[in-house]
């Protein structure tokens, strides 16, 4: 398995960062004249990177070619963008194992060299597009363009792969990108888009069924917007970064583990409503503490055990010897029968891709625990502990120990550190 962050280096997008970043340099440098257009990037986050770029090298680009200044200031935001990134992937305990760039990939030849080989396939002609649906046709220039024969491999229309200027669209590069995923021996693909690319994804299954020979496949999962809220009301929590809610502020307030657990308590494909006061009270209704609660819970039982002198391990290598059939409740029964399940959900998620099933397991298991100990509390016989028998302590506290074996595993393969204590 290899994680892989595809940088969109190159392209129009590129230079439109470029000269919102110049023209937050120059407000920086005391122009107050400035006003960003429609189309540019206005956060006020560009201001930070222009200040960056003050510190290093003053005003001189205030005298420098039009040229000359778009081409240090698209290198000065990527990278320095991308040292945002990183830093944000790093606070949600996320590790990359590669960062590939569009611009790299273009200049290696890599575009060049996969439109070749498109072309002597006979897979591209030139063509002219219909008017993108919902469009007024008075508002549609038919211009020829050099086209990918998409619909031979899946797709609803025929795609453009040149501009009418001459240069490369995006997909003629994300082509190439998954063409030399596939050389690098990649034959199973899963891309994380945004909302905003459902439309996307058939052209491009397409195209890595074309360039591959049907021999990898591309699974692309979208992942919907998160709506953040405070008391049920949307909230804007950062002034430098305007309409922007950042993953450093995100973080900040409420830690990653939080982040991490609660963006999986739906697909990926469903709106997500992340409530910050949902998810720091500490109640059933949050999903991270009452999962957290049952983990520690079951770890304050196993230490009063110890305490009390009940005799006998209970780590792993010695549950065999506990006489579990002892265990006849209802309530344990349950339990046991939701720790039996464990191993099928996780392969079920595995295979799926779908890590949320991990999350739901998680919930239902603290719930049907939480169930367990509160029916102890009402009947003493029912207790993790009961004096004067240790054959049934013993059975019982293998339980919890499994019980906190299963939720410790399943939120370490969700990137979370399991606790042993909470404290309010």
């Amino acid at each position: 398995m290899c994680k892989e962050y595809y940088i969109n280096d190159a392209g129009s997008q590129v230079n439109i960062l470029a000269q919102s970043t110049f023209l937050r340099y120059q407000e920086v440098l005391g122009d107050d004249s400035i006003v960003i257009p429609d189309g540019h990037y206005p956060g006020i986050y560009l201001k930070d990177i222009a200040l960056q770029i003050v510190e290093k090298d003053g005003d001189k680009w205030l005298s420098k070619s039009v040229e000359e200044t778009l081409d240090a200031f698209k290198k000065y935001s990527v990278q320095m963008m991308m040292e945002k990134v990183k830093t944000d992937l790093n606070s949600l305990g996320i590790e990359m194992d590669i960062f590939s760039s569009e611009q790299s990939l273009i200049q290696s030849g890599g575009v060049d060299s996969v439109i070749d080989m498109l072309e002597e396939r006979e897979l591209l002609y030139e063509g002219v597009l219909d008017p993108p649906k919902g469009k007024q046709s008075e508002n549609w220039i038919a211009r020829p363009q050099r086209l990918f024969k998409s619909t031979l491999f899946g797709d609803d229309v025929d795609r453009a792969i040149q501009k009418t200027d001459g240069s490369w669209t995006y997909f003629a590069s994300d082509i190439a990108y998954h063409y030399d995923k596939y050389k690098r021996g990649f034959t199973e693909m899963i891309d994380i888009w945004g909302a905003d690319h459902g439309g996307y994804v058939k052209r491009m299954e397409s195209a890595v069924n074309a360039v591959t020979l049907d021999k990898a496949k591309l699974n692309v999962k979208i992942c919907q917007i998160v709506h953040m809220l405070r008391d049920g009301k949307p909230v804007r929590m950062s002034k430098r970064s305007g309409d922007f809610v950042t993953i450093e502020d995100v973080v900040t307030a409420v830690g990653k583990d939080v982040i991490r657990f609660i963006m999986l308590t739906r697909k990926n494909d469903q709106v997500l409503e992340f409530d910050f006061d949902k998810v720091v009270e500490q109640s059933r209704d949050n999903p991270v503490f009452y999962v957290q609660y049952a983990h520690a819970r079951c770890c304050s039982v196993l230490r009063n055990a110890d305490i009390r002198g009940t005799g006998g391990s209970f780590e792993k290598s010695n549950f065999c010897g506990n006489s579990l059939s002892l265990l006849k409740d209802e309530n344990e029964l349950n339990v046991i029968k939701i720790l039996t399940n464990w191993p099928r959900i996780i392969q079920g998620a595995a295979k799926a891709h779908e890590p949320h099933r991990i999350a739901f397991y998680l919930s239902d298991l603290a719930a049907a625990f939480h169930s367990l100990w509160n029916k102890g509390k009402e009947d003493e016989k029912l207790r993790f502990i009961v004096e004067n028998n240790q054959e049934l302590s013993h059975a019982r506290l293998s339980l919890i120990k499994a019980i906190s074996i299963v939720i410790a595993a399943g939120l370490e393969v969700i990137g979370i550190e399991a606790a042993e204590e909470l404290r309010s």
